[in-house]
């Protein structure tokens, strides 16, 4: 008799698939798990992998398993840079939540995501003053954060050293320069070799106690997250030959849609919206009660609650930043879990960190945008040491020629 959970053998054996594969299944959502009676080991759903075996025994194709993986499916590419396990995600095998927690910088974390050994590119006196062109831009404070830093980047490219060079050192030197830059750019300030997160919390509140460090935070939990649609992006065209720039132009623009960073401001709009409201919990049943969504809660690879928002969220626990609205995030947490048992995720917790602060939502996406930079830069770095270009095939489904020729 089939009990309704299986063990990882078991499930493995049952998949025909290594464990290596049953945990990507996990980690994307389509095997549920839960705990094992030991409390060490964990279960899988049986009904969900006998779902699988029905898909596989259908028999789909090699195409439709192609298209099936741009969504959330398997894995299509390989990568050494970071891995997403249901309890979270790690670089180069570190936990990104242990680097978070034990207080390392954005600037520690891309040495490791670009895979630096002993070389520190950081150590190299680079920064400058910006060039007229883009002190023009930062000028015109009615543009955006992210539409300005994508307008400025072919400018910054233009004086590039080492903008086509082949050499690892002269890459990462350069990739080393843009995040910097970058991050100035985000938070409309000049470039600084102090360390970025300092830079962005001063230019948004020089009073903001405790602030530096949640950026902090922040930036670590957010410098990479494998293979998604910014960082695909990027890889696309740094698999080209593009630049680093033009390679890191095209993660900002993919982050600019309303599916990716919009997400940041979605989160920030429903916190502001529930700050006003005396009961939380009857308008998040009433939303509930229309079909409506609850922005920032819960995520795909997550099926127990994204890692990154417990972390940052724990965090601003500790902080207590004035005014206190933490009570009022809290109960609205509290609220949506009361109704629909989801967790916040790194979306919400960017906005709960910029609300708490009283800052905008372009603040917390400036956040999520700068950190993202770094493993958008060590995604187009491995994918410009592969030199291999990504060129997919399409399933044509239009009408079809009468004849050929």
């Amino acid at each position: 008799m089939r009990t309704d959970y299986l063990s990882a053998q078991d499930a493995a054996t049952r998949l025909g698939v290594n464990l290596a594969t049953l945990y990507a299944y996990v980690s994307r959502g389509r095997i549920d798990s839960r705990p094992g009676p030991d409390g060490r080991t964990r279960e899988y759903s049986a009904s969900d992998i006998e779902q699988l075996i029905e898909r596989k025994q259908a028999g789909r194709g090699a195409a439709q398993g192609a298209a099936h993986s741009l969504a959330w499916g398997l894995p299509v590419m390989e990568t050494r840079i970071s891995l997403i396990r249901p309890r979270g995600h790690y670089y180069r095998g570190e936990s990104a939540m242990v680097l978070a927690k034990n207080g390392a910088t954005l600037e520690e974390t891309a040495l490791l995501l670009w895979d630096c050994g002993g070389h520190d590119p950081f150590a190299v006196e680079s920064s400058r003053r910006w060039p007229e062109a883009i002190a023009v831009l930062l000028r015109r404070s009615e543009a955006p954060p992210l539409e300005r830093t994508i307008a400025a980047l072919p400018l910054l490219a233009l004086d590039a050293t080492h903008a086509h060079s082949a050499d690892p050192l002269h890459r990462r030197q350069d990739a080393a320069l843009l995040l910097r830059e970058t991050a100035a750019l985000l938070c409309a300030t000049q470039p600084s070799a102090q360390p970025i997160h300092q830079v962005m919390a001063a230019s948004w509140r020089k009073d903001g106690v405790g602030l530096p460090e949640l950026v902090r935070c922040a930036l670590v939990l957010c410098a990479d997250h494998e293979l998604n649609a910014s960082s695909f992006a990027t890889r696309v065209a740094a698999s080209t030959g593009a630049s680093l720039h033009a390679a890191a132009c095209a993660g900002l623009a993919t982050l600019s849609g309303p599916h990716h960073g919009g997400a940041v401001a979605r989160a920030h709009a429903f916190i502001q919206e529930m700050l006003r409201e005396r009961k939380p919990v009857d308008r998040v049943r009433e939303r509930l009660r229309r079909g409506e969504t609850l922005p920032a809660f819960g995520h795909t690879l997550y099926p127990e609650g994204d890692p990154r928002g417990a972390v940052l969220l724990e965090a601003l626990q500790i902080t207590h930043p004035r005014p206190n609205k933490l009570p009022a995030i809290e109960r609205l947490i509290d609220a949506v879990q009361a109704q629909c048992g989801l967790q916040p995720n790194v979306d919400f917790a960017l906005a709960a960190v910029a609300s708490a602060y009283e800052l905008s939502a372009d603040v917390a996406l400036a956040i999520f945008a700068a950190g993202r930079m770094a493993g958008w830069l060590a995604h187009a770095l491995e994918q410009q040491e592969s030199g291999s270009l990504i060129r997919p095939r399409a399933s044509y489904v239009g009408r079809m020629p009468q004849r050929e020729g």
